[in-house]
């Protein structure tokens, strides 16, 4: 990974570390030479770097989804993979509401 990539994600992780996020959500990093968290083990589908979003309902069912940092992602700047990295958490959780409640 280049010095300006590695740059860009760190700043992105920074970004994203201090939004408000619903607290039974949690963020973890798989990104090789910048960043991987204890809950993320690489076992992303794409084989690279990702995002990882779990939401434990009720304390304990679990839905993870992975969001893999591809070669598109990684030429947009800090704040833009930031916003994208939102849209998708914010995509993630109406996917788990509308498991639980239905589609309204």
């Amino acid at each position: 990974m280049l010095v300006e990539q590695k740059e860009k994600l760190q700043t992105a992780v920074g970004i994203i570390d201090n939004l408000a996020v619903d607290p039974d959500v949690n963020i973890d990093y798989f990104i090789p030479g910048v960043l991987v968290t204890a809950d993320a083990d690489g076992s992303g589908e794409s084989g690279g770097p990702y995002v990882q979003f779990t939401y434990l309902a009720n304390g304990s069912d679990a839905h993870v989804q992975h969001m893999p940092l591809t070669h598109g992602y990684l030429e947009k700047t800090p704040q833009d993979l930031a916003n994208l990295v939102t849209f998708s958490l914010e995509r993630f959780m109406e996917e788990i509401d509308s498991r639980q409640y239905g589609a309204q």
